[in-house]
């Protein structure tokens, strides 16, 4: 008898149980997607309708595979490759509309205005999207927190990344700089030769960020790279898919995957931390790299507020933020060097004006830290670069309450999309040459191209702009200033134009070119 009640009062709980997760499913994959889009439809914001589920996945996923199968001419007119789905929509439906992520709905937001009270974030309702865990593998840190956790961190990091400690680290970016130059003039053994670029720049890159940021060599650091580049790849295919809720937990090959290259990379940089800790505590720990620096900042953080909660970090946020210095450090200033060697190829009048001023400022000598901040020709140039190739194609934030945006309210729950570079290739914004490479726009600085409009944001904007933007202009100028002053460079006759992202705006197939000594 009392068996039979238990078994009764189990199976209620499993019906109830069972009963409400499908009700928060079907809420999720259904009512909501419905209730958002006739919200914004009911406001005059257009985009295709919602598909049960997977929303336009599929067609954004055909949509770029149709892309990368075709050859592209040579020109910067990259928008259709590179986010195709992007440009069809905005092109169909206007520059604010909408697409749909699975059940999700991403609003599409071009107007510089909007733009900038979503990056200003006066009243903290525009947040970071928190939609598929696995990303938070790969990356971590300042750049996830929101509130109070991001001013903490922000603050202890921001010493660090002062120019003056900077400038402290400029005979580091000289040293992995020349160490390529070096290596090229040795490949390059008569008057020209072919070279990808590419991988030597993503390892230049490498090396700089190790030996700025722990003091070490690329060669040390060379496990930890291959194993966030793969994460990458990953992370990657994961967020092309639909995320349900908990899928993470299955042994699956790809989580499985996804779980060990963490806990390696984990594993690496923790010993790191541990042996800079030890060494501070004897004395004889260098601060004049970036981890030396954060972990300075850190305890002076901890010892002024000795008897508050809260305050500092943990050995596992630094490692975080360690696994941030290796991923963000590398990755964007290495696109950007690759995407510069490239258009000044397709440019070679520009590539001349940036070699005259290189010799002017600093003739066969060692570039200095007053001397690359003088270098107005090619800042022009890699600010052009930025705006026709940003590392980060797109920025995304959040509503987690209903927000007044211009002239619309948008509900909980909607994405929005900030495609950087549809705004930076916009016509209406930049003028009928939007789409050529003229870095005379820039001749008056950033406000003056833009302005004062929020229309350039390669290193995004406002209080959350990228912390490390002066550290990638400043290791980019010592590159190119290494190279100009060494080689002349044009695009090789089996460079294909390719475009695509990896995380991050990459050539697909290389950048082979022809280095001629000088």
């Amino acid at each position: 008898m009392v068996g039979g009640i238990l078994f009764t009062l189990l199976v209620t709980c499993a019906v109830i149980y069972i009963s409400s997760w499908a009700w928060k499913a079907f809420v999720w994959v259904w009512l909501n997607p419905r209730k958002l889009e006739k919200c914004l439809r009911e406001q005059g914001i257009k985009g295709p309708s919602y598909k049960f589920l997977s929303g336009n996945l599929k067609d954004i996923v055909s949509a770029t595979q149709e892309a990368r199968a075709k050859p592209m001419e040579l020109s910067h007119k990259i928008v259709p490759r590179v986010m195709p789905f992007v440009h069809q929509t905005v092109e169909k439906y206007g520059k604010l509309s909408f697409i749909w992520y699975g059940p999700y709905c991403r609003v599409n937001i071009m107007d510089p205005d909007m733009i900038r009270d979503i990056l200003s974030n006066k009243f903290g309702h525009f947040e970071k999207i928190r939609t598929n865990p696995l990303g938070k593998l790969l990356i971590s840190g300042v750049v996830s927190y929101e509130g109070e956790k991001w001013v903490k961190h922000r603050r202890i990091l921001n010493p660090a990344f002062h120019l003056e400690k900077l400038k402290m680290m400029l005979p580091a970016i000289y040293t992995s700089c020349s160490e390529m130059v070096n290596k090229w003039e040795m490949m390059v053994s008569q008057d020209s030769c072919e070279l990808d670029v590419w991988p030597h720049l993503q390892n230049l890159t490498a090396d700089v960020i190790s030996r700025t940021a722990f003091g070490s060599s690329y060669e040390e650091g060379r496990r930890i790279f291959q194993l966030q580049s793969e994460q990458a790849g990953l992370v990657i295919k994961a967020l092309q898919s639909i995320y349900i809720p908990g899928l993470r937990f299955l042994p699956t090959k790809r989580n499985n995957r996804m779980k060990e290259i963490y806990g390696e990379a984990r594993v690496l940089l923790r010993d790191i931390v541990n042996k800079r800790e030890k060494a501070m505590k004897i004395g004889e720990a260098h601060n004049d790299d970036l981890l030396g620096l954060l972990m300075e900042s850190n305890f002076k953080e901890i010892t002024d507020n000795v008897n508050s909660k809260n305050f500092g970090m943990t050995i596992d946020e630094v490692i975080d933020e360690c696994k941030l210095f290796y991923f963000a450090g590398q990755e964007t200033t290495s696109t950007l060097l690759v995407w510069t060697m490239v258009v000044l190829s397709m440019h070679p009048d520009w590539q001349e004006k940036a070699r005259e001023e290189v010799l002017q400022v600093f003739g066969g000598k060692d570039p200095d830290f007053d001397g690359l901040n003088h270098l107005k020709i090619v800042t022009m140039i890699l600010y052009e670069v930025l705006r026709l190739y940003p590392p980060a194609v797109l920025m995304a934030r959040g509503t987690y309450k209903t927000m007044k945006l211009g002239e619309i309210t948008l509900p909980a729950g909607v994405h929005l999309a900030m495609p950087t570079l549809l705004v930076h290739h916009d016509r209406e914004l930049w003028g009928e040459d939007a789409e050529d490479f003229n870095p005379e726009r820039f001749s008056g600085g950033v406000s003056k191209a833009t302005k004062n409009q929020v229309s350039f944001f390669p290193f995004s904007w406002g209080p959350r702009i990228c912390i490390g933007q002066n550290f990638a202009l400043l290791e980019s100028k010592m590159a190119i200033a290494m190279i100009l002053q060494r080689f002349s460079f044009e695009l090789s006759s089996t460079y294909v134009h390719a475009p695509y992202t990896v995380i991050t705006l990459q050539p697909q197939h290389g950048a082979q070119l022809i280095l001629h000594k000088l």
